[in-house]
């Protein structure tokens, strides 16, 4: 239900009529509502639990409320961007968004950003690209880097250089995307063993190419 109409006043500051829209379009129901039913829990939980976005239209008081976002963001990850700043700083909040959609690590907090558990969290999606949201200390953090390269091998360019220079790191973005190779430092980049292994080797090859690789760690 995507109402293109004019409701009357009475309408749109009915409860009842406002929450039984809400039910079946949590979209709809808030654009139509008054600004008081906007501020109304009911109202906007119940709009939110049918469509998260709908947190876009609630009042500021409710944008506020933790209850209310947390609703919002288990349906849709993204709904944290309409969060007040202050929730948008909100750790258990922030996990939650991410862990329904990643891409709503691009509306929490700088804060929150440099999380150390909520980037591992975002890159676990398999969503390697995150990193280049993350700030200067955790794409110099190998755990981070290392689980963003092995989902997503590019995510090698969002590394420090410290870490394209990384062994480990380099093997695990080229083993993803051979094309990562053109991201390492250049003394990796020449590297035999890293060349090998970015030319395209057998399963069975490769504990044997990464234990000859190790001894250069």
């Amino acid at each position: 239900m995507d109402m293109k109409i004019t409701l009357p006043d009475d309408m749109r500051d009915d409860e009842a009529f406002v929450i039984s829209i809400a039910r079946h379009d949590g979209k709809a129901a808030l654009r139509y509502a008054s600004k008081r039913l906007r501020d109304d829990e009911d109202v906007v939980l119940t709009a939110v639990r049918n469509y998260g976005e709908a947190l876009a239209r609630a009042s500021d008081r409710l944008r506020n409320d933790k209850k209310i976002v947390m609703e919002a963001v288990r349906q849709e990850g993204q709904a944290i961007a309409y969060a007040s700043p202050k929730l948008r700083d909100d750790k258990s909040l922030a996990m939650a968004a991410v862990r329904n959609d990643v891409w709503a690590f691009t509306y929490i907090s700088n804060r929150l950003k440099g999380d150390k558990e909520i980037a591992l969290t975002a890159l676990s999606s398999g969503n390697g690209i995150i990193l280049s949201q993350v700030p200067n200390k955790l794409r110099d953090d190998k755990d981070v880097v290392m689980m963003a390269v092995s989902k997503y091998g590019y995510a090698l360019s969002f590394a420090s250089d410290r870490l394209r220079d990384d062994i480990d790191v380099v093997i695990a973005a080229v083993k993803n995307d051979k094309d990562a190779i053109t991201y390492a430092s250049r003394r990796l980049a020449i590297d035999p063993f890293i060349r090998f292994i970015a030319s395209g080797l057998e399963k069975d090859e490769l504990p044997y190419i990464e234990a000859q690789a190790s001894k250069y760690c």
